[in-house]
């Protein structure tokens, strides 16, 4: 066991402190827009394996490489992908953001990290801590995000420290994160433009400057193709059902019960027809989807630590960021 320490994101000598743990090959916890990613040297095989080791994450999960600046594409995906015009036109538009674009890779990049694939994800987040800890480490850093696998991803640094305390040494702290729910990844290696994972960029955003995109069936044979889709993951402890948007469920006679409602509306109505509840997190009072998608990790997070039996969440509308939010509770409903 390591002793954890959080350092101040904002501080340069912390990030100083981070990026020479990162050359030195050790994973280091930091904040993106998205969610908090646990990152090491994308170019040191061994580092990336201190990733997988303190996540207990599959090595079949490829990871995203995170750069400082979008230029830096070149170096590490082959040069007919790089050259794309539509690699060009998302990066100018949508990075720094919450968009990865897998490409065909060069091989620099280990095939760990790529769990095995001739492809690897690249972005390039809008979080100034990130890039700054980037830019001083010299190295792209690969980055899953910093939780234990298939558990809820870590929107604070507090987060991280509770699923990774003791496993990693340095988590540096960037205050809650903006847009709360993992990149949009899509793939245009070899000229396709096919859909990934939904995430945080709206896949609306992204067909109306490249046109429209593929969409991969669920199963075996994509659930490796990028990070998040295996069938469960981000699941707490307690089982959790999914619901309408006004529904609920019924406790059972000694149940701890839980609630994640979509809206005010859709809490006032399970709670008339269903609970009672021992724990209720609303995602947006208003309806509103981005506030939804800022706080789905947090509210799984509460309800994580009330001692829940079951929880009842509440399907939102499947378009824009709804589309992430959607992903991650069917992800979470599926756990065996």
């Amino acid at each position: 066991m390591v002793q954890t320490r959080v350092l101040p994101g904002d501080d340069g000598a912390a990030i100083r402190e981070a990026a020479a743990a990162i050359r030195a090959g050790e994973p280091v916890a930091f904040p993106t827009e998205t969610v908090y990613g646990l990152g090491a040297n994308a170019l040191d095989a061994e580092a990336v394996a201190r990733v997988f080791a303190a996540k207990d994450r599959p090595s079949f999960d490829p990871l995203i490489v995170h750069l400082a600046d979008a230029r830096e594409v070149r170096r590490y995906a082959v040069a007919a992908d790089a050259d794309d015009p539509r690699v060009a036109l998302l990066a100018a538009r949508l990075w720094p953001g919450p968009l990865t674009i897998v490409l065909r890779k060069r091989p620099t990049i280990p095939g760990i990290v790529t769990a095995g694939l001739g492809t690897v994800g690249l972005r390039v987040p809008d979080h100034a801590v990130a890039r700054r800890l980037i830019a001083a480490a010299g190295v792209p850093i690969a980055a899953p995000s910093a939780n234990r696998f298939g558990r809820v991803s870590p929107t604070r640094a507090e987060h991280v420290v509770a699923q990774l305390g003791g496993r990693i040494g340095i988590v540096l702290d960037g205050g809650p994160c903006r847009v709360g729910v993992e990149s949009t990844v899509i793939q245009l290696a070899g000229g396709r433009a096919l859909l990934l994972r939904p995430g945080g960029t709206p896949i609306e955003t992204i067909e109306a400057l490249i046109g429209p995109l593929e969409r991969p069936e669920e199963g075996p044979t994509t659930a490796s193709l990028a990070p998040g889709r295996a069938t469960s993951h981000y699941a707490p402890r307690a089982r959790v059902e999914l619901v309408a948007a006004d529904g609920g469920l019924a406790a059972l006679p000694g149940e701890r019960l839980g609630l994640l409602a979509a809206d005010d509306a859709g809490r006032r109505a399970a709670e008339a027809s269903g609970g009672p509840y021992a724990a209720v997190e609303v995602l947006s009072p208003t309806g509103d989807e981005i506030e939804r998608a800022a706080r789905l990790f947090d509210a799984l997070h509460r309800l994580d630590a009330a001692g829940l039996d079951r929880i009842a969440a509440q399907a939102v509308p499947d378009t824009g960021l709804g589309r992430a939010v959607m992903d991650r509770l069917r992800r979470a409903a599926a756990r065996t």
